[in-house]
């Protein structure tokens, strides 16, 4: 069980890092699919050519990893990020609510993900209102 409010995933169809952070600790793990993909694009069948969506086992494995994460964010290089948000609104639409944003960030070192995660984490939270009723929600009035 992680001690960290925060996460992100960096996803792309090969492997996903997930990590979890605070200020000034991070820990992580990666997921990789059961069968990563060869090519994602081939042109067999359409003159258009099509494209292979990411395995829903890889996407359960990552959804697993951030299940822990009071907020996370979810960034890659590619449309996996995308997909993989998409399978969360169909197969976990709780952890939706947790999802603070989706970045396109490319292939990055763990302490560039951390810092690019750690500055998106203190905008977003600047964004949004204060509360002044001490953390307690308030019903309709």
């Amino acid at each position: 069980m992680s001690s960290h409010y925060h996460a992100v995933a960096w996803i792309d169809h090969h492997e996903a890092r997930v990590v979890y952070f605070n200020s000034d600790d991070a820990d992580g793990q990666t997921v990789r699919p059961a069968h990563p993909p060869r090519h994602l694009h081939h042109k067999s069948g359409s003159p258009a050519g099509t494209h292979e969506r990411g395995d829903a086992s890889y996407y359960l494995g990552v959804a697993a990893a951030l299940a822990e994460a009071g907020e996370f964010l979810v960034t890659g290089p590619s449309s996996a990020k995308t997909e993989f948000v998409t399978w969360l609104r169909g197969q976990a639409p709780l952890m939706i609510e947790r999802l603070c944003g989706v970045e396109t960030l490319p292939k990055v070192t763990d302490g560039e993900l951390i810092a690019e995660a750690r500055r998106f984490c203190r905008s977003a939270d600047r964004m949004r209102p204060r509360r002044n009723d001490g953390g307690r929600t308030k019903g309709p009035t």
